[in-house]
């Protein structure tokens, strides 16, 4: 169906449904024909408050949002009848049995992460293999922590730099809006098999790709870190590998030496600079704790498990229904509608690698590249001048 407008449901308007819905809002070739769930409560009247017209995903689900005062659009099945793909966001496992709802309707189908990729048999993440979702029926877009595996490793396993990878992830111990019921307190939880799910997850998107995961989960909430370190085919640069990164779509620089040196400092950023929901779509790279020797290259970088799966269904979407077989061109379409960036503080801060001689008169680019001098001197020891707040 090329170049015409894409009519897409939502099926599940909870962390990722909610975030789903509102991407597919701000694109030019998609509207977003309605949301559908089974819950009544806030999350379901947000939905409403944001203009989405609302289904019920059951009849029982129907009478309780009658029951509720929320604005029932009709059923599920009303809603497929009007659509042409339908992106469920659903929880995992529940979200698999709805795959001959929607043979039945005759609509192209996204899942996420949760579900396994034998239920699609196309497992997606847009940099490394859009083309061959090009007019799919159904795809699964890869969970956070794979797409950012999927983006940090396709960097350097394109150029032909991967011997052999490994990654250690510390995931988030539960999403925010469940930290009132679940989460862990004081602890750590290593998940005992090895790899850890995301090794092989990754291994669907990028085949060839040597890579061994190991995973545990934390008392925090705020995102998950992974710490890769990538045997290489030859020794590659600190130089290099920034580059390789920088030339990724979705790959975005932080760096402690602005202060930006705790996973909460990358929250707190994406708050200031006022993203909806405080959402990063990128993977945020520490580019000075980049590292190489003649051996392997080290990285540390932050996965928002809430959001950066969302410009992937929306770039799924189009090569679903083929109204864009340019992986690069979709890429760049939801780039701009989302905000997504290649640099955080673009006024101040410039990636190292890409300055040029003629900049280096200016005085923020001089006081960037004499920090990342100095860190490369003596290394970054975190946070020990004494603080001028009182209370800490």
């Amino acid at each position: 169906m090329p170049d015409s407008t894409v009519r897409v449901a939502v099926n599940g308007f909870g962390v990722i449904g909610k975030r789903v819905a509102d991407a597919i809002s701000l694109q030019h070739d998609m509207e977003l024909v309605g949301v559908a769930d089974v819950a009544s409560d806030y999350r379901v009247r947000v939905a409403v408050e944001r203009g989405h017209r609302v289904f019920a995903a059951t009849g029982e689900a129907g009478e309780e949002m009658d029951a509720a005062g929320i604005p029932v659009a009709g059923t599920m099945d009303d809603l497929l009848s009007q659509v042409d793909v339908v992106a469920d966001c659903g929880p995992k496992r529940l979200a698999a049995a709805n795959k001959q709802r929607y043979q039945a309707a005759g609509v192209k189908a996204i899942w996420q992460g949760g579900e396994k990729h034998e239920l699609t048999g196309y497992s997606f993440c847009a940099q490394v293999n859009y083309a061959g979702a090009v007019n799919r029926d159904f795809a699964r877009v890869v969970s956070c922590n794979t797409t950012a595996l999927s983006r940090t490793m396709h960097a350097l396993h394109r150029r032909g730099w991967v011997k052999r990878a490994r990654a250690v992830l510390l995931r988030r111990g539960t999403d925010p809006v469940d930290s009132h019921a679940a989460g862990m307190i004081n602890t750590v939880v290593p998940e005992t098999k090895v790899p850890s799910h995301q090794g092989p997850d990754a291994q669907t998107v990028i085949p060839d790709l040597d890579i061994t995961t190991l995973a545990g989960a934390g008392p925090f909430n705020l995102a998950h870190i992974h710490f890769a370190m990538v045997e290489t085919t030859r020794p590659v640069s600190v130089d290099e590998l920034r580059d390789a990164l920088w030339d990724e779509p979705r790959i975005a620089f932080v760096r402690a030496g602005d202060g930006v040196v705790a996973m909460n400092a990358v929250v707190e950023l994406m708050r200031d600079l006022d993203r909806p929901r405080g959402d990063m779509w990128e993977v945020a790279v520490w580019e000075d704790a980049l590292a190489a020797d003649d051996r392997e290259v080290y990285l540390t970088f932050q996965v928002h498990n809430e959001a950066i799966v969302v410009p992937e269904t929306v770039d799924c979407v189009r090569a679903l229904t083929g109204i864009e077989v340019d992986g690069a061109a979709s890429i760049a379409k939801t780039d701009q509608s989302l905000g997504v960036t290649k640099t955080f503080l673009p006024a101040t801060t410039q990636p190292i690698a890409h300055v040029t001689d003629a900049d280096v008169a200016h005085p923020g680019i001089a006081a960037v590249r004499a920090a990342h001098a100095r860190f490369a001197e003596v290394g970054f020891k975190g946070s020990e001048e004494p603080t001028d707040d009182a209370s800490t």
